[in-house]
């Protein structure tokens, strides 16, 4: 019942989560040699979540630590997890450009933030018809 009230809004909103964590940790190794800077093709996992909850119901979560527990339901957002191609290049190899990752982080937290208001309207309007307001 839940995908026909909050539509595609719930896998978005699991998604950006994970694309946070996956910016964030890009953002804290800007000075680790080597380091490889990655993102989430946001449009490409939306898409398969979305043909995923419309045939198969709930999708399982990616567990990325040992430390984490184990669900039966959510996303796994891996397969969509690509390298970035750095604008300039450092000679250390790193691949992770502040400003770009940091600009990126903030489209993706305003986006996030969006999708919660959403599902806050959603929510309070469900709430109005059931105290019959």
């Amino acid at each position: 019942m839940a995908e026909s009230i909050f539509g595609i809004h719930e896998q978005a909103l699991l998604i950006r989560n994970q694309r946070a964590q996956v910016l964030a940790n890009n953002i804290a190794n800007a000075d680790t040699p080597n380091y490889k800077a990655r993102d989430i093709d946001f449009r490409a996992a939306l898409q398969e979540a979305s043909s995923k909850n419309n045939n198969e119901g709930d999708l399982p979560l990616m567990k990325t630590n040992s430390a984490h527990l184990q669900t039966d339901g959510g996303l796994t957002t891996s397969q969509f997890l690509k390298y970035r191609q750095p604008l300039q290049p450092s000679l250390d190899g790193n691949t992770v450009e502040g400003h770009v990752e940091k600009a990126k982080f903030m489209e993706n937290a305003i986006q996030q933030q969006a999708t919660l208001q959403f599902l806050n309207g959603k929510i309070s309007g469900i709430s109005s018809a059931l105290k019959g307001e």
